[in-house]
C-alpha cells in the first residue's frame, strides 16, 4: 500500500526530478568475490537476531567497518531506499547491498539467504507445535511466552510512536485510526487509504497543517549523481516478476481446493505491499483478518506464532509463514504436508515482491525522496499505524490477560505481572529477546508446576 500511495502522490503532486543513485567514487573499498559474499550472507541468515535494528547493526559492522565492502555513505543511502519501500527493511537492505556488489545475482543470493534459515527453523518449530503443542508442559511453555510477546508488541508500539508522533495532527490520526479499527471495525486498508486522501487534501487546502519532511525525516538524503531511469529494463523486470508470481498457481491446480490456495496467494501478496515502516505495521491486519475473517487459525495460535518467530533469526514478518502453515494444516484436516506447502507458499508470496521492488522500483522511489508532500504524507500514514498496532495489542492481549472473557472480573494476574516484568527487562535493562524467551519459558513451566 505504501508503494501504491507513493505512486498516487507522485501523479498528483508536482514532483521535480531528483538524483536516483549515489555513485560513491571517492571511497577505495575492497570488492569481495561472489563466493566471499555468499559465505557472509549465509552466516548472516543464521545470526540475524535482535529485530530490524539488530539486523542493520550486524550488516553495518561487517559490511562497512570490518570488511569495508561498502562505504558508510552508500550503506545509509541504501537504508533510505528500504525505509521508503514497503516490506521488511533489513531483508531489502541485504538485497540492495548484495545488488550493489554483484548485481542481480548478488541481490538474489543475499535476500534468499537472509530468509531461508529462519524459514526452515520455523517450519521445524511449526511441525513440533502442532504435534506436541497440546502436551501440558508444552502448553505451559507457550503460556509463559504469551505475556512476553504482548510486552514485545507494546514496546514496539511505543518506539514507533516516539519516532512518528510529532504534532497534534499525528496524535489525532493515531487516535482516529484506533477508534476506526477497534470500535468501528474498519478495514486496515481503508484506514491507510483514508489517511493518504487526507494528506493529499491537506497538502492542497491547508499546507501548514501537513508536517513537512524535515519534521519527520531522521536523515536528509545525501547529494547524489544522476542515474537515469530506463523503461525497457523496468518492464522486463516487471514481466519476470509477474511470471514468477504466477508459477505457484500452476502447482496449486494439482493440490486440490484451488480456491483456498488462490486466497492464500492473493492475501499474502497483498500483505507484502501494505508493510509500512516495519513488520509490526502489517501484523495487526494479518492477525485480525486471518483469525476473524478467514478462520485459518485462532487468536492464541497467532500469539504462539509470534513467540515462535521471536526465537528464529531473520525478520519478524516470518511469522506470516507460520500463519500459512496453520492455514494449510487446519484447512486440510491436520495434514503436515499441506501445512508445509502453505508455509513455503506464504514465504514465497511474502518475499518475492521485495526483490522486484529493489531491482525495479528503487529508482522510482528514490525520486520521491526529500519531497515535502510525500514525506509528510508517509509520516501521517505511520502515525495512523500506531493506532492500528494498539488495536493489535488489545486484540491479542485480552485472551492472555482476561482468559475468561471481558465480562468476567478474573484477570490472569500472573500473566499481567509477567507483561510488566518483561517490559522492565526489555526497556530498562535492554535484555536480549532470546534471553527473555528463555526466562518466559521457565516462568511458564514454574507457574504450571506450582499452580
Amino acid at each position: 500500500m505504501q508503494g501504491i500511495g507513493l505512486a498516487i502522490l507522485c501523479l498528483l503532486s508536482d514532483v521535480i526530478g531528483k538524483p536516483l543513485f549515489i555513485m560513491d567514487t571517492t571511497s577505495k573499498l575492497s570488492t569481495p568475490s561472489f563466493n566471499e559474499a555468499l559465505k557472509f550472507w549465509f552466516k548472516l541468515g543464521w545470526i540475524s537476531f535482535g529485530g530490524t535494528a539488530g539486523h542493520i547493526a550486524i550488516m553495518h559492522e561487517h559490511l562497512v567497518e570490518q570488511k569495508k565492502w561498502i562505504s558508510h555513505h552508500k550503506f545509509l543511502h541504501a537504508l533510505n531506499h528500504c525505509m521508503i519501500l514497503p516490506g521488511p527493511e533489513a531483508q531489502q537492505l541485504a538485497i540492495y547491498t548484495g545488488w550493489l556488489m554483484h548485481g542481480k545475482r548478488g541481490g538474489i543470493a543475499a535476500g534468499m539467504l537472509f530468509v531461508l534459515p529462519s524459514m526452515f527453523i520455523l517450519l521445524g518449530l511449526s511441525i513440533l507445535y502442532v504435534l506436541y503443542g497440546n502436551i501440558p508442559w508444552v502448553t505451559a511453555m507457550f503460556n509463559g511466552l504469551k505475556p512476553a510477546v504482548i510486552a514485545i508488541i507494546l514496546l514496539a508500539m511505543f518506539k514507533i510512536a516516539r519516532k512518528s508522533l510529532h504534532t497534534p495532527v499525528h496524535y489525532l490520526l493515531a487516535a482516529i485510526a484506533f477508534i476506526g479499527i477497534f470500535f468501528l471495525h474498519l478495514p486496515f486498508l481503508s484506514i491507510i487509504a483514508g489517511t493518504l486522501i487526507f494528506a493529499l487534501v491537506a497538502h492542497w487546502a491547508w499546507p501548514s497543517l501537513l508536517p513537512t519532511g524535515s519534521e519527520i525525516a531522521e536523515e536528509e538524503p545525501s547529494p547524489a549523481t544522476r542515474s537515469n531511469f530506463q523503461l525497457k529494463p523496468f518492464l522486463q523486470l516487471l514481466g519476470a516478476g509477474i511470471v514468477l508470481w504466477l508459477l505457484p498457481f500452476l502447482l496449486f491446480c494439482l493440490l486440490g481446493d484451488f480456491s483456498f490456495w488462490k486466497s492464500l496467494g492473493l492475501f499474502f501478496t497483498q500483505t507484502a505491499f501494505v508493510t509500512i515502516g516495519g513488520s509490526y505495521t502489517v501484523l495487526p491486519y494479518v492477525a485480525q483478518f486471518t483469525v476473524t475473517k478467514l478462520n485459518w487459525l485462532t487468536r492464541l495460535q497467532m500469539l504462539d506464532g509470534f513467540a515462535l518467530a521471536e526465537t528464529t533469526p531473520g525478520p519478524l514478518i516470518i511469522v506470516l509463514s507460520f500463519v500459512g502453515f496453520m492455514a494449510g494444516y487446519n484447512h486440510f484436516g491436520g495434514s503436515l504436508w499441506m501445512g508445509t506447502i502453505g508455509l513455503l507458499a506464504t514465504t514465497y508470496f511474502t518475499f518475492l515482491p521485495c526483490f522486484l521492488l529493489i531491482f525495479a522500483g528503487a529508482p522510482l522511489i528514490e525520486k520521491t525522496q526529500g519531497h515535502p508532500a510525500i514525506a509528510g504524507a508517509l509520516g501521517l500514514v505511520t502515525a495512523a499505524v500506531v493506532g492500528v498496532i494498539l488495536n493489535l495489542t488489545l486484540y491479542l492481549g485480552k485472551d492472555v490477560l482476561l482468559p475468561q472473557g471481558l465480562g468476567i472480573s478474573h484477570p490472569d494476574w500472573w500473566a499481567a505481572a509477567w507483561v510488566i516484568i518483561s517490559l522492565i527487562l526489555l526497556q530498562r535493562y535492554r535484555t536480549n529477546i532470546l534471553f527473555l524467551v528463555g526466562l518466559s519459558i521457565l516462568f511458564g513451566l514454574l507457574h504450571h508446576l506450582l499452580l
